[in-house]
C-alpha cells in the first residue's frame, strides 16, 4: 500500500478512502453528502507532514454501493473498523458537520487511539436547531423532489458565495451520486443524535472550527463545544460558510498547521 500518491485505496470490504503522505496518522472525515474529494486541499498541504487517510463512508462518494449507516454511533463503529483493518491504531481527528458529530462519538468510544481532535463546522447536537432548515424539512424535500435537486439546494447554503461558490458544483456531483436510502438514513443519524452528555471525557487537545456565517451550525453549537471540552480552543474564520475548508482553503490549512503538532 503506497502512501506516497493520492490514490483509492481498498480494505477487505471493498471500503474505498484516499491515502497521502508519511507521518502520524490523520484521518479526516466528511460530512453530509459530502466525499473524500472536498478535502483535496488538506490532503495537499497535511501530506506533507501527516500520513493523511480520508475514508467515505458507506453509502458515499466511491462507496455509494454499499449500504449506509443509520445512527452516528454506527458511522464511529465503521471508521474505527476501517482504521484498524488498515493498521492505524493512533491518529488525529477532523470531522466536519454530520463528519464532526462522527469524530465525537469516535472519541466516545476509543479515547485511548485519538490522540487530537479538531471539530469543524459542527456540534453536540444532533438535531441541528440554528439550521437553515429543519432536518424534517430536509427529509420531505429528498421525498417530493428527489436526491439531485435537493443536494443542490443544500449545497448552496454551504457557501457565502451560494450557487457560484467554486466548490459549489462538486458538492452537487457528490450529492447527487447518494441514494435516496443513504441521504434519510444521514438525517435520521443526526436528527437521533446527542453527545452533550459526552463532552466532558474528552481529554485530548481540541479545536473547534467554525465559519462565522454557516447556516447549518449556529454559534451555540461550536460555543457548547469550546465551553464543554476542557482542553478545547476555538478558531472562528470571519466571512466563511459552512465548507470554509473549500472556500478559504489557505486560511483554513494555517488554522490547522498552527494547531496540529509539528513534526520531528
Amino acid at each position: 500500500m503506497s502512501k506516497a500518491t493520492n490514490t483509492a485505496e481498498q480494505k477487505p470490504a471493498t471500503q474505498y478512502y484516499l491515502r497521502q503522505g508519511s507521518g502520524e496518522p490523520l484521518v479526516l472525515v466528511h460530512g453530509f453528502l459530502g466525499g473524500a474529494p472536498m478535502w483535496a486541499s488538506q490532503i495537499d498541504t497535511l501530506s506533507k507532514h501527516f500520513d493523511v487517510i480520508a475514508p467515505e463512508l458507506c453509502g458515499y462518494g466511491s462507496n455509494s454501493s454499499l449500504s449506509s449507516e443509520t445512527s452516528v454511533n454506527g458511522f464511529a463503529n465503521e471508521l474505527l473498523t476501517l482504521l484498524s483493518d488498515i493498521g492505524v491504531e493512533q491518529f488525529h481527528l477532523l470531522g466536519h458537520s454530520m463528519g464532526g458529530m462522527i469524530v465525537q462519538q469516535m472519541t466516545a468510544n476509543a479515547p485511548d487511539r485519538v490522540k487530537s481532535l479538531i471539530c469543524f463546522g459542527t456540534g453536540p447536537q444532533g438535531v441541528l436547531p440554528d439550521r437553515f432548515e429543519t432536518i424534517d424539512e430536509s427529509r420531505k424535500r429528498f421525498l417530493a423532489q428527489g436526491v439531485a435537486p435537493t443536494a443542490k439546494e443544500i449545497a448552496s447554503k454551504w457557501f457565502t458565495a451560494g450557487d457560484q461558490a467554486e466548490g459549489y458544483d462538486l458538492c452537487c456531483e457528490l450529492g447527487a451520486g447518494v441514494s435516496e436510502a443513504t441521504a434519510l438514513s444521514g438525517l435520521t443519524a443526526m436528527e437521533t443524535w446527542d453527545g452533550r452528555s459526552a463532552l466532558a471525557a474528552i481529554k485530548q487537545p481540541t479545536l473547534v472550527l467554525w465559519g462565522d456565517r454557516d447556516r447549518s451550525y449556529g454559534w451555540d453549537q461550536p460555543a457548547a463545544l469550546w465551553h464543554g471540552i476542557e482542553n478545547s480552543s476555538l478558531a472562528v474564520m470571519p466571512n466563511s460558510g459552512h465548507n470554509a475548508h473549500m472556500e478559504k482553503p489557505e486560511i483554513f490549512n494555517a488554522i490547522l498547521e498552527n494547531f496540529l503538532p509539528k513534526p520531528v
